[in-house]
């Protein structure tokens, strides 16, 4: 049976943390468009990995992590006060590439001609 909670929680989470990124002040946050990718939640909301990306590549969103994961006691406390949470879950930050990743996708398929094919009339008209 699916845990729908964790799975509501997570989409909370995942929305507050990106209201959270806009005011933090950190120049690490603010070197490219850094976003939420994806929050898994464990079934018992007791533990969050949070996966970060950046348009500017990998290399950026890791730096965002690292800052992330210094002001992990601020960002915790900020969630269970916003979302009125008992206990806020323990933050795992962890960068990735899937923003570059869909960009480089986008920018492939926006490359490619596609000419529609012209059908040919034989002169058969039956």
């Amino acid at each position: 049976m699916a845990n729908h909670r964790s799975d509501r929680v997570s989409e909370d989470i995942q929305r507050e943390l990106a209201a959270i990124l806009r005011e933090m002040k950190d120049p690490r946050l603010h070197d490219g468009i850094i976003s939420v990718v994806r929050c898994d939640m464990a079934k018992d909301n007791s533990f969050c990995r949070v996966y970060i990306s950046s348009m500017n590549g990998l290399d950026t969103a890791k730096k965002a992590a690292a800052a992330l994961k210094n002001a992990q006691g601020f960002i915790r406390r900020e969630l269970g006060v916003r979302l009125k949470l008992r206990y806020a879950p323990v933050l795992a930050f962890e960068a990735t590439d899937s923003i570059e990743y869909s960009a480089n996708i986008s920018r492939i398929l926006h490359d490619i001609d596609i000419r529609p094919e012209v059908e040919e009339d034989d002169g058969d008209n039956a």
